[in-house]
């Protein structure tokens, strides 16, 4: 195999092709077991199918439920990058206005001065822009 060059080629070209066929079988299963409204017995069949023709049911997959399974992946996406948003605002910290409040109360409570207050506000407001 290794002894001429379109021998080489041709190792390459099918490696790729089973590849991106892992690739496509490992995101058809993914959208199955995804599919909330699809019932138990016809993700046995797809997964049956699978198994026994793949190439063909990889390829009927893909054509007759594609539009869903990109509007599954998107909206699983957006859950994902909300949950994220919303734990990075819980570890962020506060608002501008918090830290305000907060310099305020030292500055009423004689804990720092007024100048130090002007600087905790500037610094809080920078952070906003």
């Amino acid at each position: 195999m290794w002894s001429d060059f379109w021998g080489v080629v041709w190792f390459f070209f099918w490696s790729f092709a089973f590849i991106a066929y892992l690739f496509a079988l490992f995101a058809i299963i993914g959208d199955l077991f995804r599919d909330h409204k699809l019932a138990g017995w016809a993700k046995a069949i797809w997964i049956i199918f699978l198994i026994f023709v793949p190439f063909l049911t990889a390829l009927v997959y893909l054509i007759a439920r594609g539009q869903g399974m990109a509007e599954r992946q998107n909206k699983e996406v957006k859950q994902a990058q909300t949950a994220a948003d919303d734990y990075i605002r819980t570890v962020a910290g506060s608002s501008p206005s918090d830290e305000i409040a907060k310099a305020k109360g030292l500055l009423d409570a004689g804990t720092i001065t007024q100048d130090e207050y002007n600087l905790l506000k500037a610094k809080a407001l920078a952070h906003q822009a």
